[in-house]
């Protein structure tokens, strides 16, 4: 169990982070969970982000479609690597 005292959320002070969709969240949960959706992804990003999830289509900011489209990952964990990367570095 972490004490009070020893966890200090970070504070960002006079900056905000450029929001991202929360359907980011949607897409590595759908990857997570269905392997067929996750090798889409991985080999046809924009075909899965068109298809969507189970009928539920996902919401992104140009920006995040650019980057997810322009990935070439292996495995998710190094989608999620190169995702971050991209999207930290806009």
């Amino acid at each position: 169990m972490i004490s009070p005292l020893a966890y200090h959320p970070q504070m960002n002070i006079g900056m905000e982070p450029a929001p991202e969709s929360t359907d980011l969240s949607r897409i590595f949960a759908a990857a997570v969970v269905n392997r067929q959706f996750c090798q889409m992804l991985l080999q046809d990003p924009y075909t899965a982000l068109q298809k969507g999830y189970l009928g539920e289509t996902f919401s992104l900011r140009k920006e995040e479609i650019d980057a997810i489209v322009s990935i070439r990952a292996e495995s998710l964990t190094d989608f999620a690597r190169q995702l971050g990367s991209v999207l930290a570095s806009q």
